[in-house]
C-alpha cells in the first residue's frame, strides 16, 4: 500500500480514475457524433473502411474527442501508478452514467425502463466488484514469467481478431466490435500496469519494451473496433461494454496472474462472480432494449417488408 504523509494513495487514484471516467464519456459521445455525421446518423453497422478513418480524423468533433480520450487516458495511467489494477480499472463505469445521459439529451432520445435497468445494472455490478477488490487487493513484484504469460495470451488474442477482420468474419453489430474492443483494451491497462511496475521496480528492459510494442498494436486494433462499434449502435452501448469487458479482462489477468488477488477467499470469489454476472447482463441489456436499437430495428423491418412489396 502506498501512503504520503500517513494518507492511502488509493484514495487519490479513485478520484483520478473517477476524473477519467468523465472525460472518456466526453470522448466517447464526440467520437459517436462524427462517426454518426459520417455514416450519414445510419448506423447501418457496414463498418469503417481506412478511407473512413482518414476522413474522420479530419473532423474537428472527432478530433476533440480524441483530445478528451488522451486526458481520460492520462488520468487512467496515473491512477494504474498509485494502486492495484483491479481497484482503478472497473472505475470507468462512471463513463456509462454520464454518456448515458449525456447521449439522450443531445439526440432527445427519452431513455426506456429497461435501459435504465441495464444501467443500473452495469453501475451496481461494477461497483460491488470494486468495493469487493479493494479490501482484499494488493501489489507484488512483476516476474518475467508472468510477463511471457501475459504476452502469449495477448498474441494468442491478436491472432485470433486480426483472422476475423481479415476474413471478414464479424458480422457488423456493435456487440461484436464491443467484445472485441473492450478484450483488447482490457490487455491494454493490464500491460500498462505491468509496464508502470516494471519502471517502479528499475527493471525497464527488453521485455518491458516488447509490453510496450505489443500495447500499442493492442491499442491501434482496438480504436479500430471501437470505431466500428460506434458506427453501428449508441454510445452508451459502446461505453457499457467498454467499462465491463475491459476491467473483467483486466481484473481476471491481474487476478490469476499478476496476483494482485492472492488474498480472496471463497466469499470474494463468489462476490466477484455475482457482481461481475450483473454487469455482463446490464450490457446484454442494453444491447437488446436501448431506444436507439429498438428504433433501428424497427427501421430495418420497415425496409425490409418494403423491399417485399410487389413493384
Amino acid at each position: 500500500m502506498r501512503t504520503f504523509h500517513g494518507i492511502d494513495l488509493r484514495y487519490l487514484a479513485v478520484l483520478l480514475a473517477l476524473i477519467g471516467a468523465v472525460a472518456l464519456a466526453f470522448g466517447a459521445q464526440w467520437q459517436n457524433d462524427a462517426v454518426g455525421e459520417q455514416q450519414g446518423k445510419s448506423k447501418s453497422g457496414g463498418g469503417i473502411s481506412l478511407k473512413h478513418m482518414l476522413q474522420l480524423i479530419r473532423r474537428p468533433r472527432w478530433l476533440l474527442g480524441t483530445t478528451f480520450l488522451i486526458v481520460a487516458v492520462l488520468f487512467q495511467i496515473t491512477a494504474l501508478s498509485l494502486a492495484p489494477l483491479i481497484v482503478v480499472q472497473p472505475l470507468g463505469a462512471i463513463a456509462l452514467v454520464v454518456t448515458s445521459f449525456l447521449n439522450a439529451r443531445i439526440s432527445k432520445t427519452k431513455l426506456n425502463r429497461a435501459t435504465m435497468i441495464a444501467i443500473g445494472l452495469c453501475i451496481l455490478g461494477v461497483g460491488g466488484f470494486v468495493t469487493t477488490a479493494s479490501s482484499i487487493a494488493q501489489e507484488y513484484v512483476l516476474t518475467d514469467s508472468q510477463m511471457w504469460q501475459v504476452l502469449g495470451i495477448l498474441t494468442v488474442v491478436l491472432a485470433g481478431l486480426i483472422f476475423l477482420v481479415v476474413t471478414k468474419r464479424l458480422k457488423g453489430k456493435a456487440l461484436y466490435f464491443i467484445g472485441g474492443a473492450g478484450l483488447l483494451y482490457g490487455f491494454v491497462a493490464t500491460l500498462t500496469k505491468v509496464v508502470i511496475q516494471r519502471i517502479l521496480q528499475g527493471q525497464f528492459e527488453w521485455l518491458t519494451f516488447a509490453c510496450l510494442v505489443m500495447l500499442g498494436i493492442a491499442v491501434a486494433l482496438g480504436g479500430w473496433f471501437v470505431q466500428n462499434a460506434y458506427a453501428s449502435g449508441p454510445p452508451d452501448l459502446v461505453i457499457a461494454g467498454l467499462t465491463v469487458i475491459d476491467p473483467l479482462v483486466a481484473v481476471f489477468i491481474s487476478a490469476t496472474i499478476l496476483g494482485e488477488a492472492h488474498k480472496a477467499n471463497i466469499l470474494t470469489i463468489i462476490l466477484f462472480i455475482v457482481c461481475g454476472g450483473a454487469a455482463i447482463v446490464g450490457v446484454l441489456l442494453l444491447s437488446q432494449f436501448h431506444p436507439e436499437i429498438l428504433l433501428a430495428k424497427r427501421r430495418a423491418a420497415v425496409w425490409n417488408r418494403r423491399k417485399k412489396l410487389p413493384l
